[in-house]
């Protein structure tokens, strides 16, 4: 048995798994607390907020990201794909994950860490890639295809904080990124801390380039549709409702209406 743990922001999820693949894809993808990464110093481990026990199991991706939602006769919340099942307590104190494969196990880790955000109160995982400039960070999100990956990869040689699920720290008192485990296909040197949230763009693949910004109302709709969460309970629900207004009363938001190149930064930052 292999125990890891991961830290997610500033969450610790203490991983438990006696498959190797399993393990080595942990390491691989989520800093380990207690080995600090080369140039920055090692913290006092933290008691880790959740246990997760990982098995493998299931059948392979069928496509669908539909996810069905139960409760077990204890309690248990249910979430159930083809690929992966979890299952947690509604306190968020014990989980377990049956994945088949490591994109699997990547969404069922996704999918655990936000309801668990969601449930805190804490922040969104938010379907984006976000980077750095200038010491604060910029969020690209937009539907499925808009050029989320192209507009981080457009963006070098600016620091990466996520390609793919952005970790969204929201308070009354400011918003700010965190770097993500979550990368579909781009890896960077992992950031350490919070980022200042400049702004947030919407994608739009245009033969011009500008910006314009969209009203707060308008802002906290079209982001809602952009966080990875399955509502199981109207409280919870109630949660990113308030997460989500936040966000856009704090943070300016713009459509960006971009050309597969780097100009687009010139009108942003």
């Amino acid at each position: 048995m292999v125990e890891l743990k991961l830290v997610i922001a500033e969450q610790r999820l203490l991983t438990h798994t006696s498959v190797p693949w399993i393990a080595e894809w942990l390491q691989a993808f989520f800093p380990i607390d207690g080995i600090a990464p080369a140039g920055i110093g090692t913290e006092p481990p933290q008691i880790p907020s959740m246990n997760v026990h990982i098995h493998e199991g299931g059948s392979p991706f069928t496509g669908s990201f539909h996810v069905e939602k139960n409760t077990s006769e204890d309690g248990l919340l249910i979430f159930t794909r083809p690929d992966y099942q979890i299952r947690v307590d509604p306190l968020f104190k014990e989980a377990s994950l049956i994945v088949y494969d490591s994109f699997a196990l990547k969404h069922a880790m996704m999918h655990l860490y936000s309801l668990y955000i969601v449930h805190l109160g804490w922040g969104l995982l938010i379907h984006s890639s976000c980077v750095i400039d200038d010491g604060r960070a910029y969020l690209f999100s937009g539907h499925s295809g808009a050029g989320k990956s192209t507009a981080a990869r457009l963006s070098s040689p600016r620091q990466l904080l996520s390609d793919e699920a952005s970790i969204v720290r929201i308070t009354a008192e400011g918003i700010s990124i965190f770097d993500s485990p979550f990368r579909s296909e781009l890896l960077s040197e992992r950031a350490s801390g919070s980022i200042p949230l400049a702004g947030v763009y919407l994608l739009n693949q245009s033969e011009e380039i500008f910006t314009q910004a969209i009203a707060e109302r308008e802002a906290f709709i079209r982001i809602l549709d952009k966080v990875f969460y399955w509502s199981y309970d109207a409280t919870e629900t109630m949660k990113i409702m308030k997460l989500g207004k936040l966000l856009a009363k704090q943070v300016p938001f713009h459509e960006l209406y971009f050309q597969k190149n780097n100009l687009f930064w010139g009108k942003i930052s």
